[in-house]
């Protein structure tokens, strides 16, 4: 548990650089220079692994409210049976034809969805959509070209890590590895749908502000100014930026619950993902265990 807290820690410095400056520690890098208003992002720095997970930064537009929305699909030609063949893992279960159907048949929101080959095994949401009375209207969601490959490393990801199935004799297909990152990617949708714009701005524009100060004060939390922005924000940078991580991963759960429990691997991932939690996610436990994927799971009976 020791060892596992500072991963956290170490994983937590490079979180906070990632917002205002390069960064390479503890086998996580992330890439830059980066401005406060492009996208940042992690990268694992194992060739293996490959994941990234793009975090946008306060880039928001005010648009006209949109009459004609739905679900966009920005899908060059060389990837398009790609990603049908992992839009068609999404909507095998009813919880992913439910997520996709909400968006599809809203139309007074837009949900861009794309692939970009620079993401490579990752994804990202941003670019977020508002209108003049500050309602949400719209989001995109870029994805990899190899989003079939790549895991999260367990901390901050439990439930896309369990996927991995080193060590054990089962094959978990890419395609359901690709359409449980597209459910975690419409859990940041989903969040943003539900949060307050001003407060969410607030969070944006303080982050930068916040990790800049922790930087140059030799990294010191308890500096008065950083206490002063952590209250005005509702946490540090990491907290808030983890806690939206881990609302994505309870509902990338939800998914991968209804499509894996007929196969073989069911339990070998639910008891992955619950020692996940229980190793790196504890202060977090609850918002899982309220789920009934797993406080309902056959595999802890």
């Amino acid at each position: 548990m020791v060892l596992h807290r500072m991963l956290s820690f170490a994983f937590a410095v490079c979180v906070f650089t990632a917002f205002s400056a390069n960064s390479l520690c503890f086998g996580w890098s992330i890439p830059g220079p980066v401005s406060h208003s492009s996208a940042t992002f992690l990268t694992h720095g194992s060739a293996s692994a490959g994941f990234v997970e793009y975090y946008p930064g306060p880039e928001d537009r005010v648009v006209p409210t949109p009459t004609d929305g739905g679900i966009r699909l920005e899908i060059p030609d060389k990837y398009k049976d790609r990603f049908d063949r992992w839009k068609d893992e999404l909507l095998s279960t009813d919880f992913g034809r439910g997520q996709w159907d909400s968006y599809a048949n809203n139309k007074g929101f837009i949900l861009t969805i794309k692939i970009n080959s620079n993401r490579e095994k990752g994804a990202g949401t941003d670019t977020y959509l508002w209108d003049d009375t500050g309602k949400f209207v719209g989001a995109t969601i870029t994805l990899g070209d190899e989003l079939e490959k790549g895991y999260p490393n367990p901390i901050y990801y439990p439930v896309m890590n369990s996927l991995s199935a080193e060590y054990t004799s089962y094959s978990i297909s890419g395609k359901i590895l690709a359409a449980t990152k597209i459910s975690h990617e419409f859990g940041h949708v989903n969040q943003t749908a539900q949060s307050n714009k001003e407060f969410l701005q607030t969070q944006n524009k303080l982050m930068p502000i916040y990790t800049s100060i922790f930087l140059k004060n030799g990294r010191n939390t308890s500096d008065t100014k950083l206490v002063e922005l952590a209250q005005e924000m509702g946490g540090t940078p990491v907290e808030i930026w983890e806690s939206r991580e881990y609302w994505s991963e309870v509902n990338a759960m939800s998914f991968l619950n209804e499509r894996i429990n007929k196969e073989d691997f069911y339990c070998f991932v639910f008891n992955k993902i619950e020692r996940n939690i229980e190793d790196y996610a504890k202060d977090y436990e609850s918002r899982f265990d309220k789920n009934k994927a797993l406080s309902g799971s056959p595999c802890f009976k």
